[in-house]
């Protein structure tokens, strides 16, 4: 049974979270890759940067409103939801822009728990972690790679 560690890139790209987020948008395209893990200056997974929290910033912040409708009221979003929308469109740096505490695997998870993790949240890119410390990173295109066979036939 193939584990993460079996297919997991050890050469991780990074970024800090004072990197600009158009530094951050060159590198994901530059490298060709959906995702990049933020890490402090400890070398601490502080988040992920996903090309989703990049595009984000183009969309146009939604006016919340309370509604009434049928004698009914349709409440707004939370003030904490707004807030986070706000930063995330006005970023300047990844800090503002990515997604805090992301879904992370350990080495030793199997490539089927990854497959349906990713499968089931929609994810691209999750970073691999062993005793708190990043190791690597496992995306979609690592999991296809497991379906070709190695002899090229």
């Amino acid at each position: 049974m193939l584990i993460v560690k079996d297919i997991m890139k050890t050469d991780v790209i990074t970024v800090m979270p004072e990197t600009e987020v158009i530094q951050a948008a060159k590198i994901l395209l530059e490298n060709h890759i959906n995702g990049v893990p933020v890490v402090d200056k400890n070398g601490k997974l502080a988040g992920i940067l996903c090309q989703s929290d990049i595009i984000s910033q183009q969309k146009k912040f939604p006016v919340p409103s309370l509604f009434a409708f049928l004698d009914g009221f349709i409440s707004i979003p939370s003030m904490k939801h707004i807030e986070k929308e706000v930063q995330k469109i006005a970023a300047v740096t990844v800090e503002h822009a990515m997604s805090v505490n992301p879904v992370t695997v350990k080495s030793d998870t199997s490539i089927e728990a990854v497959a349906a993790l990713m499968v089931d949240n929609n994810f691209h890119t999750l970073p691999v972690v062993d005793d708190g410390k990043l190791i690597g990173i496992v995306g979609k295109e690592d999991i296809l790679r497991t379906l070709i066979p190695k002899n090229g036939s």
